[in-house]
């Protein structure tokens, strides 16, 4: 279940989990009778309090759109949706003239935390990413290791591709700020947050990049090998990408 909060437009944490969760179950993202993570799952995935979490479920209950069945967990509840719809509209409308600004802070928040710059437009390597990517080399290649802060606007990502290699090689990303995905060939997309690793072998089919509603960057490590090249293969779809979380 994506649902990415804000430190930076003053709403509590708690309440913009309960709005985002509102707003799925309006739009029957979430089903009714659904079972929704339990309270310290969503506090892990979110990196959030427990507190936070049940409060936010406290006040879903309360409002009607969750109920808490003792001993199993919380399950989507049976609502009116016209009157669900006309609640959302109203509190999309109060939020419609702060909108702007709360983007300009979280694109203001992103910029601070993205200690290795933005750099350049990644324009030698846009024929392979969908949207809008920026490339900051850190290193030279010939000093040995090359690092590189790669930065991707919202949703924008690269694409399936395989650092191929005779012996040694592949890539290691550090994830420094925003948020994003990972994903190998036939696995399970894998959510990147700051502080993450992941060391990508040799020969092995992948794609990263930002979430929907987040900036992020990573420094990208390549590690040595013998007969080293990049294999750039077909784009993410839209499709594939927008049903990550569902």
């Amino acid at each position: 279940m994506e649902i990415i909060i804000s430190n930076s437009n003053g709403v509590p944490i708690y309440e913009q989990i309960k709005e985002q969760i509102k707003v799925k179950i309006v739009s029957n993202e979430l089903k009714e009778n659904e079972l929704l993570p339990s309270i310290r799952t969503l506090a892990k995935d979110l990196r959030c309090s427990v507190i936070t979490t049940k409060n936010a479920y406290e006040e879903l209950v309360k409002d009607g759109y969750v109920k808490n069945v003792p001993s199993k967990g919380f399950y989507v509840a049976k609502i009116n949706k016209d009157i669900a719809l006309e609640e959302q509209l109203n509190k999309i409308e109060e939020l419609m003239d702060k909108a702007v600004t709360i983007a300009k802070m979280n694109k203001e928040e992103f910029d601070k935390l993205n200690v290795f710059g933005l750099g350049n437009p990644n324009d030698g390597y846009a024929k392979y990413f969908t949207g809008n990517s920026y490339l900051n080399p850190i290193t030279k290649t010939e000093n040995g290791i090359s690092f590189a802060n790669v930065t991707f606007e919202p949703g924008c990502r690269n694409n399936w591709h395989i650092h191929a290699s005779k012996s040694g090689g592949g890539q290691v990303l550090i994830c420094t700020a925003g948020y994003g995905y990972y994903q190998e060939w036939g696995k399970e997309v894998q959510k990147l947050s700051p502080g993450d690793i992941i060391v990508i072998p040799a020969n092995v089919k992948h794609w990263h990049g930002a979430r929907p509603n987040s900036w992020f960057s990573h420094l990208a490590v390549e590690v040595p090998g013998e007969e080293t090249s990049n294999e750039w293969l077909e784009p993410v779809t839209d499709e594939e990408y927008h049903k990550l979380d569902h």
